[in-house]
């Protein structure tokens, strides 16, 4: 894992989440290609205003990610990696995965929990010791 010191959180978080809705996006891409799979699928108005509004999660959170003061950051990540997690996970479920399509849900499932996971750990930066000293002006 990289360490916090080495890369400020908001733009690891940013980051990871451009990194999976690009995974998402390939992954989508190449199942469109796959003639069987989808010819499986009934691309609905219904069908595809879902898939819009799920792809909105990552889209938004690569914004917010950058943007939302700590404590709503926090949240906002692990809400949302815990959720495209679970959702991801439910897919395999649903029917047999072909294997492109495991090998994409493994990346963005680990992405998405590596996501849940550094949001746990985060630790308020403006909480630190050292910061707090700053703040009432004494030296440090």
């Amino acid at each position: 894992m990289i360490s916090k010191e080495k890369m400020d959180l908001k733009v690891l978080l940013s980051t990871l989440w451009l990194f999976a809705m690009l995974t998402y996006t390939y992954g989508d891409v190449v199942t469109l290609m796959d003639p069987v799979k989808h010819g499986s699928i009934e691309l609905t108005e219904g069908f595809l205003l879902f898939g819009s509004i799920l792809m909105m999660i990552p889209i938004s959170m690569v914004l917010l990610s950058r943007i939302l003061k700590y404590r709503a950051n926090r949240w906002a990540n692990i809400i949302a990696g815990a959720f495209m997690t679970a959702f991801l996970a439910v897919t395999l479920f649903v029917a047999m995965p072909t294997t492109y399509y495991a090998f994409f849900s493994a990346i963005e499932i680990a992405c998405t929990l590596f996501i849940a996971g550094y949001a746990w750990k985060w630790r308020n930066p403006e909480a630190s010791p050292i910061n707090i000293r700053l703040a009432q002006s004494e030296t440090v």
